[in-house]
């Protein structure tokens, strides 16, 4: 595989509120038993990657116990390793802005890299993509660089993409905009491009250089728009859940019960990877109520539980109602609660006979630790 992949794990961490207090982005809790990165890497290593930089800003520390050595990912051997990069590495004294001054950080790191290519992505948008086919397309092209993209419809006139992409009947690009409204006919990037390195190792020099560090706006968007810069799409097909904000991570965990968005994404052929944990499994007892639910193991059910996300240990005592949650590891909600969208962080408790009502729109928050 002639591509390096470069991950970015705390872009979006100001959006997600609470879930990133004490964690950045790429290992925040989803699906079950999954961490938000285990997407990208496991597409990336499905797709025959050897070199995979994960570039981070701060709270990187759970990150660093979720990856351990990278084996369930198998990079950990001698010629496929997952590299931690963190800030500072080239000696500046500010936390970087922006992906440029980020891949300036990392640029050591891109500098030995032997593939010619470089596959970047941001860490919050799931899907499960075979970066082959973006290569081959972007060899297809001649085009100095390929966004990943896809289709969507918007909920409603006043919802914003951050990078909408307008073509014309030849699906040649016509137009760039940033943080802008969309429609069924544009292409909405999903955060993935692919450059030539010897091209981004100039353009990172020469953007830090003008004080310029946001990669779509200052780079892609205004070079296309000055004419010196050819931009290629590829336009994803397949399932995409992009974890923007609270709202959008808790309707997208309720997505993962739709059995279509469950195949599509979790494909046997390329199989999403994910920190192995052998525990007991889980024990229902006869006088629980289970429905429409993905529960992990080693769980204790003795409540009700409809439509909700369960991750691994979490306790649900008799007479407890979950509804519309995402319950994560460790969790006990007491006999006699009642939790309806509600999103519990990491060993937090409900106490016996609360009541925490949300909205799919405004899930409750309830962080890590907490009893309540």
């Amino acid at each position: 595989m002639n591509m390096t992949g470069i991950i970015f794990s705390n872009i979006y961490d100001a959006y997600m509120g609470d879930l990133t207090k004490y964690r950045t982005l790429a290992s925040v809790p989803f699906g079950g038993r999954y961490r938000l990165i285990d997407f990208v890497l496991s597409n990336m290593s499905n797709s025959g990657f050897n070199n995979v930089g994960i570039i981070t800003k701060y709270n990187y520390q759970s990150l660093i116990d979720h990856l351990g050595s990278c084996e369930e990912w198998d990079m950990s051997r001698k010629n496929s390793k997952v590299f931690i990069l963190p800030p500072f590495g080239t000696g500046q004294t500010n936390v970087y802005q922006g992906k440029l001054e980020a891949l300036y950080g990392a640029i050591a790191f891109l500098k030995r890299t032997k593939e010619k290519y470089i596959l970047m992505s941001d860490c919050n948008v799931i899907c499960n993509i075979d970066y082959e086919l973006v290569l081959k397309e972007h060899l297809r092209s001649g085009a100095q660089i390929t966004v990943v993209a896809n289709r969507e419809e918007p909920d409603n006139d006043d919802e914003v993409r951050d990078f909408v992409i307008s073509v014309d009947d030849d699906n040649m690009v016509t137009d760039i905009a940033i943080k802008h409204s969309f429609t069924k006919e544009n292409l909405c990037g999903m955060g993935m491009f692919l450059i030539e390195k010897n091209l981004l190792l100039h353009v990172v020099e020469e953007a830090v250089s003008h004080g310029r560090y946001h990669f779509e706006r200052d780079f892609v968007q205004r070079e296309f728009l000055e004419g010196s810069l050819s931009v290629n799409v590829y336009e994803f097909k397949g399932s995409v859940l992009r974890n923007r904000d609270v709202p959008s991570y808790f309707m997208n965990n309720c997505r993962m019960l739709q059995e279509d968005v469950r195949r599509d994404i979790f494909d046997p052929q390329n199989p999403i990877y994910t920190k192995v944990r052998d525990e007991v499994p889980t024990y229902y007892d006869h006088d629980c109520v289970v429905k429409d639910s993905l529960i992990a193991d080693g769980c204790r059910i003795e409540g009700t539980v409809t439509d909700s996300i369960i991750f691994r240990n979490v306790v649900v005592e008799k007479g407890a109602v979950v509804d519309h949650c995402v319950v994560m590891q460790g969790t006990v909600i007491h006999a006699g609660a009642n939790i309806k969208y509600t999103i519990l962080d990491k060993d937090a408790q409900i106490t016996e006979g609360r009541t925490l009502a949300g909205s799919e729109r405004a899930p409750v928050i309830i962080q890590k630790g907490d009893t309540i």
